[in-house]
């Protein structure tokens, strides 16, 4: 089958007629299937609005041609579909969760991340892929009859473990959860609804986990030339970019950088996928699985880049680092939005009131570990604009993050 050709639904797929329900009972949909029904849930969300005015590498009001959460997250789930539709997996279920991935991420990117994770070093830290599971489980208030999304077991599992196991059989904490543990957020959670923690998550979340690697080196490498913190040149020191602008060049010798540029991402993003297609059907052929729970049950994901593609892309991921997200302009201006919300977090622990009142209810009876985790709760939330607006009005001076 040639790529980008739709496959039939494997038996490997997880299938929306066999799921294993949502935690609080609802009647099915007469129109959409359970997983449809999770990727809508997803999309009208206030957390997933909230995505476009939170930073994926610039400040919002640095550029309007610049990635955000929400640009990144309809990019990852449009090469996750893809990637979806040649394997013959769920669709929906993959858009669910690759539209959902970043929904816990807070203002200003990685460097929000460092500066809550800080601020909650006493109560569990914060890890953003345990404040997605908050949203969709607890944060989000839409529905009558539960808080969250309610949404089905297949996409609780897939937010939580689209990057591997946290545990061993045993209930252990393995790889970067071995250290400090499982995340709070997760761990209370599991009390109530058993996510299996121990084993491998569906295809469908294994490819959206590896949709977000291609977007992300892609997308990071356009806005990185847009912003002039690298050029055209620069990306020769890596063989595949390298291969791919001499290739651009030689059939088209007079096409401007920026028209080069936007080509180089787009043959990128194919080489990727076309390497992701070809890897994950040699794995599948080799390992049989006859179900989707056959795949949880692998000692290894099955959607996963070839060896020696997997090493280009940890060499684009390092020439990143180094050229952007290292990179001065980046640093001075994160250090400056960590401060924002290390002010913010000092300032809410100190005087609650000026949380809104919608955050204070149900907050007489909070210790000091649940007001810290209302307080992170509401600046997770914040979206870059927001998180600025706060810090005017309760700061006299607040830095312009430019």
């Amino acid at each position: 089958m040639s790529v980008g050709m739709a496959a039939p639904r494997a038996p490997y797929a997880c299938d929306p007629d066999r799921s294993r329900g949502r935690l609080v009972a609802e009647p099915p949909s007469q129109t959409r299937s359970p997983f449809r029904r999770d990727c809508d849930r997803v999309i009208h969300s206030t957390a997933f609005r909230r995505l476009k005015y939170k930073t994926q590498v610039f400040v919002f009001h640095e550029g309007d041609h610049y990635r955000t959460r929400l640009t990144h997250s309809l990019e990852v789930a449009q090469i996750a579909r893809a990637l979806a539709r040649q394997l013959g997996l769920d669709e929906d279920l993959t858009e669910t969760l690759a539209l959902a991935h970043d929904l816990g991420h807070p203002p200003f990117g990685h460097a929000g991340e460092r500066a809550l994770d800080a601020c909650l070093a006493d109560f569990g830290g914060f890890d953003h892929n345990a404040q997605t599971l908050r949203v969709v489980a607890a944060l989000e208030h839409r529905y009558p009859e539960f808080d969250g999304l309610n949404l089905t077991w297949e996409s609780l599992e897939g937010i939580v473990k689209h990057n591997g196991p946290l545990t061993d059989r045993s209930g252990a904490p393995v790889g970067r959860y071995r250290e400090h543990g499982i995340p709070i957020g997760i761990a209370d959670f599991i009390n109530i609804y058993d996510l299996e923690l121990w084993s491998f998550a569906s295809l469908e979340a294994q490819v959206a986990a590896i949709a977000d690697d291609i977007a992300y080196d892609a997308h990071d490498i356009d806005d990185g030339l847009r912003a002039g913190l690298f050029h055209l040149e620069d990306l020769k020191v890596m063989p595949l970019t390298a291969e791919i602008i001499a290739e651009t060049s030689a059939h088209y010798p007079d096409l401007e950088d920026v028209r080069r540029g936007a080509e180089l991402v787009r043959e990128l993003i194919s080489h990727l996928i076309g390497a992701v297609f070809a890897e994950a059907q040699n794995n599948l052929a080799a390992a049989k699985p006859q179900s989707a729970q056959d795949v949880r049950q692998q000692s290894r994901p099955l959607v996963s880049f070839p060896a020696a593609v997997a090493e280009e892309e940890a060499a684009i991921k390092a020439f990143l680092y180094q050229h952007m997200y290292r990179h001065e302009r980046v640093m001075r201006v994160m250090g400056e939005a960590e401060q924002i919300l290390f002010d913010l977090f000092a300032k809410y622990l100190k005087s609650p009131d000026e949380l809104p009142p919608e955050w204070l209810v149900g907050a007489d009876g909070d210790n000091e570990g649940d007001r810290a985790r209302r307080i992170g709760n509401f600046i997770a939330g914040m979206t870059d604009r927001f998180a600025l607006t706060e810090h005017q009005r309760l700061f006299d001076s607040t830095p312009d993050l430019r």
